[in-house]
């Protein structure tokens, strides 16, 4: 029986429908890596391993276009937010006239361990690249997944998809 507060007993607002409900009790479809993949995280080491600055540049992102190119970003910090590594690395694959991508992987400086994306880059890899492969780590363990799965209710303001 729903909750008076308009939740159910999972804590899901009662409006929600049991599919939408569902979808986001699952675990997404994490895939296991290739030899490309661990060649992607060393690109992405060696980006931050270059540039690493704890003040100012502490992830480095290394992201594979549909080319097999590799274009690369570092965070960029200042006295305001500054823009993680993910977006400037897709800037650069933008200018370098990149469309489509395949891999995308964060990695921190100070111990090269890869990072998730973090939530505003999570939406903007699901508006300009959804199917792209996220590398991650689950429990210890190196994975991939599309970016669609690791944003189950996106902001959809930019195009429908």
């Amino acid at each position: 029986m729903p909750a008076a507060t308009g939740f159910d007993n999972n804590g899901f607002p009662n409006n929600l429908t049991r599919a939408v409900k569902i979808r986001s009790m699952q675990t997404p479809p994490f895939t296991t890596l290739d030899p490309q993949d661990l060649e992607l995280i060393e690109a992405a080491a060696e980006v931050i391993r270059r540039n690493y600055d704890p003040e100012r540049h502490s992830v480095g992102v290394a992201l594979r276009g549909v080319s097999g190119r590799i274009y690369f970003g570092v965070n960029i910090d200042s006295c305001a937010y500054g823009p993680c590594a993910e977006p400037v690395a897709l800037g650069a694959a933008i200018c370098s006239g990149e469309r489509e991508f395949t891999e995308i992987v964060a990695v921190i400086g100070d111990t090269f361990a890869v990072l998730p994306p973090c939530g505003n880059c999570r939406q903007m890899l699901f508006d300009y690249m959804p199917d792209v492969q996220v590398i991650l780590e689950v429990a210890g363990q190196q994975v991939k997944v599309k970016a669609r799965d690791l944003l189950p209710y996106p902001y959809r303001g930019f195009t429908e998809r």
